[in-house]
């Protein structure tokens, strides 16, 4: 039985000894866990079933709003995305999932929080101070079931309109372990498929469908119960085929979901907005 998950981590952990074609880095900030994965070639593609590029993944326990590990947590996710993303200045923030469906409701709440810049005029911006804001731009564009238009082309529509130079792509993920649900950030510079973790794949956003940068940016907020029940050792035996067919999500993942997209959200704006202070953005947002 194959096991499903969105996390390059989760990938390299289901593989043993050394991986061929993959460089692989970690290190703590305090009780804050980074792990940086590339994959270099084709054998590293075939090693981790990832396609080449970089994945950071950022794990933090005990994630509560605000307070000192919020905001340490938010610096090194802002740090990493400029790392992967470097210093793009017109960038175009999609927040995929469907908003009433609440496990895919991360990438529209996302959305919600992020400071958006493309409207406000030079003039405006003198007479604000803030004459090096970036363009930033929004689209929060549903599913398909919703507005009957794939994701792809409503994506393809606003990138031809706004042109930016990076398009980030935040959406819901699909973990093997529930103690990853809501705390655990993947980074990385390949692209998106939505829906991909739970088995309802979509047309593939990236560089090589967009022509330019696409930076995915996603936490877990699902498992899939097939994957579960492999992953304790297939002990639960009963409805097991049944389980195929089921996603696993936590009794409080309305909360999860409030407290994870705070957190991207505010990371992406300190990302995009490097130089206003945390005060400054949390009184524009």
């Amino acid at each position: 039985m194959s096991i499903r998950t969105d996390l390059a981590l989760e990938e390299k952990e289901l593989t043993f000894g050394k991986l061929s074609g993959v460089d692989f880095e970690e290190k703590n900030v305090g009780e804050i866990k980074i792990t940086r994965i590339r994959v270099l070639n084709k054998a590293g593609e075939n090693s981790i079933g990832k396609p080449q590029g970089d994945y950071i993944t950022v794990e933090i326990p005990n994630l509560e709003s605000h307070g000192g590990q919020f905001d340490l947590a938010a610096e090194i996710i802002a740090k990493e995305l400029k790392d992967i993303a470097g210093g793009a200045k017109n960038i175009l923030v999609i927040g995929i999932g469907n908003s009433q469906i609440t496990p895919d409701a991360l990438g529209p709440k996302v959305a919600e929080g992020i400071l958006a810049t493309r409207h406000i005029g030079l003039e405006l911006k003198k007479q604000l101070g803030l004459e090096a804001l970036n363009s930033v731009s929004v689209l929060s564009p549903g599913v398909l079931g919703q507005t009957g238009i794939e994701l792809y082309e409503l994506i393809v529509g606003a990138v031809k309109t706004v042109k930016p130079d990076l398009v980030i792509a935040v959406d819901a993920l699909a973990a093997r372990r529930l103690s990853r649900l809501g705390c655990t950030v993947q980074i990385s510079n390949t692209g998106i498929t939505p829906g991909s973790g739970v088995d309802n794949a979509r047309k593939e956003i990236s560089l090589k469908t967009l022509n330019i940068p696409v930076v995915a940016v996603g936490i877990p907020t699902v498992v899939d119960a097939h994957t579960l029940i492999s992953d304790l050792g297939g002990t639960v035996k009963k409805n097991f085929k049944e389980s195929e067919n089921m996603i696993v999500t936590p009794k409080g993942i309305d909360l999860m979901i409030d407290r994870a997209a705070e957190l991207l959200s505010f990371s992406l704006n300190t990302f995009l907005q490097p130089q206003l202070d945390k005060e400054t953005l949390r009184a524009l947002v």
